[in-house]
C-alpha cells in the first residue's frame, strides 16, 4: 500500500514512516543506487540508516572524477600572467571590506583604494556634456525633450544615423562607426597642428587596453632566438608585462632614470636591445607618455631620439599617450609621437611604423567604465591592414556607447554652441583640480626623511621612492613577499589605504616604491604628518624596524621632532645617522 508516495508528500520531500529505515534500502536498490522513478528524501526530512549513508558517500566519491582543467593543466601562459594593480593587495582590500560590513573592527571605517586611476570613484563629477550625448544616443525619445541642448542633439543624432536602425543596441563595424572615426581624425589633425589623419588609419577600441593587445597579438611570432622581444619601460604599467606573458613573447626591460625625473635615455634603450639580441628578436618598442606609473612627460628632443633610434633599429613604435590631457608642471608640453614623427621628414613619415594610443579613461573625461578608446596605426603594410581588420573583427565591435563617449571626446562642444561655456568651465576645474592634487602629493611625500617622489608632471599617480630597513627586509622574506609588497600590506591592514608595491611595476634591483593614485588626495588630508594616515604610517614603520639608524638620518629624532614629543635623551642627528635614542 505504501508502493507510491503521494504527490504532495513528493513535493514536501516526506516520505511514509513505512517506508524509513530499511525502507530506504529498498528505494536504493540492491547496489545502492536509487531505482529509477525514486525520490530520495532530502538531507534531515528522513532517517538515514549509516549503511545508507555510507552508500551514498561511495556513490559520491565514484561520481566524481578528476577535472579536465587544472592548474597544471592549463594553458602556462595564461598562468603566467601578472598584474599588480589588480592583485594580491585588492584582494585582501576585498576581504577587508568585507570584515567591516560584518561589523568587525579596525582601525579605521573604510578602505580606500588609491591602487587604481579610477577617477569617478573617487569623486569626480561626470563631464555633463558627455553624459547629455550618451543619454541621448541610449534613449532616443530624449531627443524631442527641452531639457537637452540643440548642440548635443545634433551630435546624438549624427552618431545614431551611423548605427544600423538608428540605434546604439547595434553591432557596428569592427573598426567602429565611420563617423566617429571621422571625428578622431578630425581631432588628430587639430591637435597636431595640421598634420594629416586618415580615418581608415584609425581603430575605435574597448579601452586602449583592447588597441594594445591587438596590436601586440599581431606582431609577436617566431621561436627560440628568433621569438619577438617586446622593449617596455622599468616602471610600466602591468598591462604589457601581462600581455608578454599571455602571448609567450619576450620582455625586454629598459629602465626610466630616476634621478633625471624618470627621463628615457636612448643609450639605456641600446644598452638593453643589444643585450637583448643574444636571446630574442627584439622588434617592438613601448614607450609610455605621460608616464605611468611615473608620471613624467617626455620632452620633444627625447621624443626625435626615440624616434630615430626607432627607425634605424628597425622597431614598430608603441606611444601609449591616454594620459595626454593631463599635464600639470610648467615648462612641460604633451608632444604626439605621430607630430613628431612627421616633423622630422618623410624618411621617418613614410617608414616608421608607429601605433598610438588614446581613451576615455582618463583626462579630465575620466569615463573608465565605458571602456571607449582608439589607435590610430601608421605605415603599416597593407596585407597586415588586412589582418588586422580580420582579428578586430573576431570580437565583433567596441562598446557602441564607449564609442559614442570617445566621439565626445574628441568632438567637443566648440565656440558658439551652447554647451560650451559649461563644457570648458568643468573641463578646466577638473584639470586644475587635478594639477592641485599632484602638487600636494609631490610635497606630502617629500615631507618624510626617507621618502622621495620626483615632480609629478602629468598623470594621476605619484611613485614615490621608500628606504625600507633591513630589518623588515628581512621580516618581509621571511613572509616569503617582495619587501614592498609587505609595507603596502602593513599599510592597508593599519590605515586601510590601498596601493600598489612598487615590484608590480618593476624596478631597480635594491629600489622600492609603491603607486599612488592622487586622485583622492585633497589639502586637509595631507598638511598635517600626525593625522595624515599614511604619512603617520611610513614614521611608524621606520621606528618599528629602526633600532640603530643605517640612513643619512635620524628616524626616530625626526619622528619626535615633527610631532612635538623629542625626549631630553636625544640629540640631534649625526653625519652617520645614528643619534643617542639608538
Amino acid at each position: 500500500m505504501h508502493r507510491f508516495v503521494s504527490a504532495a508528500g513528493r513535493a514536501a520531500g516526506r516520505v511514509p514512516a513505512s517506508c524509513r529505515g530499511a525502507g530506504e534500502e529498498g528505494l536504493r536498490g540492491a547496489v545502492g543506487r536509487p531505482r529509477r522513478g525514486a525520490r530520495l528524501p532530502p538531507e534531515g526530512t528522513a532517517r538515514w540508516s549509516s549503511a545508507a549513508k555510507a552508500s551514498a558517500v561511495k556513490i559520491n566519491e565514484k561520481a566524481s572524477r578528476e577535472k579536465i582543467l587544472t592548474l597544471e593543466s592549463m594553458n602556462p601562459q595564461v598562468k603566467a600572467v601578472e598584474y599588480a594593480v589588480r592583485g594580491p593587495i585588492v584582494h585582501k582590500a576585498g576581504e577587508i571590506e568585507k570584515e567591516l560590513r560584518k561589523g568587525i573592527k579596525k582601525p579605521f571605517t573604510e578602505v580606500i583604494k588609491a591602487n587604481i586611476g579610477d577617477a569617478h570613484a573617487m569623486g569626480q563629477r561626470p563631464i555633463t556634456f558627455l553624459r547629455q550625448v550618451v543619454a541621448l544616443c541610449t534613449y532616443p525619445n530624449l531627443l524631442d525633450s527641452p531639457s537637452f541642448p540643440e548642440d548635443a542633439k545634433k551630435r546624438a543624432r549624427r552618431i545614431l544615423q551611423g548605427c544600423g536602425g538608428n540605434s546604439l543596441g547595434a553591432y557596428t563595424a569592427s573598426q567602429g562607426i565611420n563617423c566617429i572615426r571621422e571625428d578622431v581624425a578630425s581631432y588628430i589633425e587639430k591637435r597636431d597642428g595640421g598634420v594629416p589623419a586618415d580615418p581608415d588609419n584609425i581603430y575605435l577600441t574597448t579601452g586602449a587596453s583592447d588597441g594594445i593587445t591587438s596590436i601586440l597579438k599581431i606582431l609577436v611570432s617566431g621561436g627560440g632566438k628568433s621569438r619577438t622581444g617586446v622593449m617596455i619601460p622599468i616602471p610600466q604599467y602591468p598591462l604589457y608585462s601581462a600581455l608578454i606573458s599571455e602571448l609567450d613573447a619576450i620582455q625586454v626591460n629598459y629602465y626610466l632614470d630616476e634621478e633625471n625625473c624618470w627621463s628615457l635615455n636612448v643609450n639605456e634603450l641600446r644598452r638593453s636591445l643589444n643585450e637583448a639580441k643574444a636571446y630574442c628578436n627584439p622588434k617592438v618598442l613601448c614607450i609610455i607618455n605621460p608616464g605611468n606609473p611615473t608620471g613624467q612627460v617626455q620632452s620633444r628632443k627625447c621624443i626625435e631620439d626615440v624616434i630615430h633610434f626607432a627607425w634605424e633599429e628597425k622597431l614598430f613604435l608603441l606611444a601609449d599617450e591616454v594620459y595626454q590631457d593631463n599635464v600639470y608642471s610648467e615648462g612641460c608640453q604633451f608632444h604626439s609621437f605621430k607630430k613628431v614623427l612627421y616633423e622630422m621628414g618623410p624618411e621617418y613619415s613614410n617608414n616608421v611604423e608607429l601605433a598610438s594610443f588614446h581613451s576615455t579613461s582618463k583626462g579630465y573625461m575620466g569615463e573608465c567604465g565605458y571602456r571607449g578608446g582608439y589607435m590610430e596605426v601608421l605605415n603599416l603594410h597593407p596585407d597586415i591592414k588586412g589582418q588586422l581588420v580580420k582579428l578586430l573583427s573576431v570580437r565583433l565591435c567596441p562598446p557602441v556607447s564607449g564609442q559614442a563617449a570617445m566621439d565626445i571626446v574628441v568632438n567637443p562642444p566648440v565656440p558658439g554652441e551652447d554647451s560650451y561655456s559649461q563644457f570648458i568651465k568643468e573641463k578646466e576645474s577638473v584639470l586644475n583640480n587635478l594639477a592641485k592634487k599632484a602638487k600636494l602629493a609631490e610635497d606630502m611625500f617629500n615631507k618624510v626623511p626617507g621618502v622621495h617622489c620626483n615632480p609629478l608632471q602629468g598623470a594621476l599617480y605619484a611613485f614615490p621612492r621608500i628606504f625600507i630597513p633591513s630589518k623588515a627586509i628581512e621580516e618581509a622574506k621571511a613572509h616569503k613577499m617582495a619587501p614592498d609588497m609587505f609595507y603596502c600590506m602593513k599599510l592597508l591592514e593599519e590605515t586601510g589605504i590601498c596601493v600598489v608595491p612598487g615590484s608590480g611595476f618593476g624596478q631597480r634591483e635594491g629600489t622600492h616604491h609603491f603607486r599612488y593614485s592622487f586622485c583622492l588626495i585633497n589639502e586637509m588630508n595631507c598638511n598635517n604628518l600626525s593625522t595624515t594616515p599614511i604619512l603617520s604610517f611610513l614614521i611608524r614603520y621606520k621606528n618599528l624596524y629602526l633600532n640603530s639608524c643605517s640612513l643619512t638620518f635620524c628616524w626616530t629624532f625626526f619622528a619626535v621632532e615633527q610631532l612635538g614629543q623629542r625626549p631630553a635623551l636625544l640629540s640631534s642627528p649625526s653625519d652617520s645617522g645614528v643619534c643617542s635614542a639608538c
